[in-house]
């Protein structure tokens, strides 16, 4: 969990997934999430939780469903959704909160 908090402190955008391995969503998220980070590279951080086994994290931001998509800037939660998202909605988020 210190990682995590040195991570999300950090000046780079970092998009958090909290997921679960049963969960069909998730599942369609991961390709999604893939070309994400093919195509913004450096830009932005990706991490993905898994709420079975990061279970305190999950209580102490209150996921409810999975995914459960967040981004972090600076340690601040600037955006927060649940549900699985195509890419372009995805990009249309993280543009509006960075400057790619």
């Amino acid at each position: 969990m210190e990682k995590f908090n040195e991570i999300i402190k950090g000046d780079q955008l970092t998009l958090v997934d909290f997921y679960a391995t049963w969960c069909g969503p998730c599942k369609m998220m991961h390709p999604v999430l893939e070309q994400l980070k093919h195509d913004l590279g450096d830009n932005i951080r990706i991490l993905k939780l898994d709420v079975d086994k990061t279970e305190a994290l999950a209580m102490q931001y209150r996921i409810q469903s999975v995914p459960t998509l967040m981004l972090f800037r600076g340690g601040e939660n600037i955006w927060r959704q649940s549900g699985a998202m195509r890419l372009d909605e995805l990009k249309d988020v993280i543009k509006k909160y960075s400057n790619i």
